[in-house]
């Protein structure tokens, strides 16, 4: 990976797209450290101290997450990535759902710059919902429960007005900078910007460790670490091949097709999706419990101590069982068997042994499903490592565990697809055939 990395920044063209990724890249750090119009630093600086104190766990860590910390600081780019990832997620499930979005689809580049352009839509408009709603509850003292200081001194609706424009127009931007990174850079640029937000929490949260708990505890944790980073890599890279043949066809005067190639199914078929989706449906009790107004309930002591309490077996086997779940309903969205049998079938090509057609696409249903389990049985382990792992320290609600879940899986995830896209670059500048 190093001598790709190398090869690339001696490349003139590769160089420039390198250099272009880590400007937007700097870009980026500097809007999520800007803080927002009227917002008090010094009020969320002590907030901030007060909860890494109490090792507080809320309600809105995935965004957080997402906003590489800048969320809880209510800076230029504290909404980060998530909208725009709910309005994609949102378009896809209506792909399935709306016929006129699944014509679309099939219609090529034309329909999918449509859907881009209502997924941009969407974007902004969820982005004016959370702004306002994260606002709202910054004011009311949710966003930090423990901290009395006020984040949004004033309380007049020209301040509100002007820092929920400033927040969507910062989102607005982060989309922006993500297409232009996917057009003129290096990598997908929207999985780039999430990266770089995670990586940018990790010194920090290993810092921490390393400064409550001590030396020995911080190695065993890099270690484990490496343990789980390599695990994730030789499963994301793990495929089941089915062989596909293609028939002899004449067109024109030119023969075309008898060629053997295969149809690459990977054991993590539905990627991160999943997880954010069992992620996201936890919180839900949370801020349910936060909102009633009785705190002494049975109800709410019930959700505390064991579906919100993330240590709890209970809340474990939930979360596991929504990751294997979402697992499955995310893979029969976005792999249609009977469209990918279709479409072999009108070009000739055909799984040895297997019939063209409807027993094709149940040969690939059959397959899918089996190796789906495996995948979800995986995304599932993962997820909950950091669960795992403050059951059995007995952490309370201490989450300075950076290496499992989520974060991992997105890290991973990206870094291998970069490292291909450079990868596959360079082969294409350096490629010197049977002759010289």
């Amino acid at each position: 990976m190093l001598q790709a990395f190398a090869a690339a920044f001696r490349t003139p063209d590769l160089r420039r797209k390198l250099l272009f990724s880590l400007a937007l890249i700097a870009v980026y750090r500097l809007g999520a450290s800007i803080p927002g119009p009227g917002v008090s630093t010094e009020a969320i600086n002590r907030c901030l101290d007060l909860a890494a104190a109490s090792d507080q766990r809320d309600v809105y860590s995935l965004v957080n997450l997402f906003s590489g910390g800048a969320l809880l600081r209510l800076s230029v780019f504290a909404l980060g990535i998530m909208p725009y990832i709910t309005a994609s997620i949102i378009v896809q499930l209506l792909v399935v759902v709306i016929p006129r979005f699944e014509q679309l689809k099939k219609e090529g580049q034309s329909g999918q710059a449509k859907l881009t352009q209502y997924t941009r839509y969407l974007t902004i408009a969820l982005a004016v919902l959370q702004s306002t709603g994260i606002i709202a509850l910054a004011r009311s003292g949710q966003l930090f429960p423990n901290c009395p200081q006020d984040i949004i001194p004033s309380d007049s609706v020209w301040t509100t007005v002007i820092l929920v424009i400033t927040l969507t127009a910062g989102t607005a931007v982060i989309m922006w900078l993500g297409e232009l990174l996917t057009e003129k850079g290096i990598g997908n640029g929207m999985s780039v910007l999430i990266f770089t937000s995670i990586a940018a929490r990790i010194p920090a949260e290993g810092g921490a460790i390393l400064q409550t708990r001590g030396a020995f505890i911080f190695t065993v944790v890099c270690i484990f670490a490496l343990v789980v980073i390599a695990s994730v890599v030789y499963v994301e890279q793990a495929q089941r091949r089915i062989p596909v043949q293609y028939a002899k066809r004449m067109v024109g005067r030119r023969m075309y097709g008898g060629t053997s190639t295969y149809l690459p199914l990977k054991v993590n078929q539905a990627g991160v999706i999943p997880v954010i989706f069992a992620s996201s449906l936890l919180y839900l009790p949370q801020l349910l419990s936060q909102l009633q107004s009785d705190s002494s309930g049975p109800v709410r002591r019930f959700f505390e101590n064991y579906v919100i309490n993330q240590s709890s077996p209970v809340h474990i086997a939930i979360y596991f069982g929504l990751i294997i779940f979402f697992t499955y309903f995310y893979v029969s969205i976005t792999f249609n068997p009977e469209e990918r049998a279709d479409d072999m079938k009108r070009y000739g090509g055909f799984i040895p042994g297997i019939r063209p057609g409807r027993p094709t696409a149940e040969y690939l249903q059959y397959v899918l499903s089996r190796i789906t389990l495996p995948g979800s049985i995986y995304l599932g382990l993962v997820a909950v490592l950091p669960n795992l792992f403050l059951s059995i320290t007995q952490e309370g609600q201490n989450q300075n565990f950076p290496f499992g879940g989520t974060a991992v899986l997105i890290m991973v995830g990206v870094g291998l697809e970069t490292v291909k896209q450079i990868e596959t670059q360079l082969n294409q500048r350096s490629y010197e055939g049977f002759l010289r």
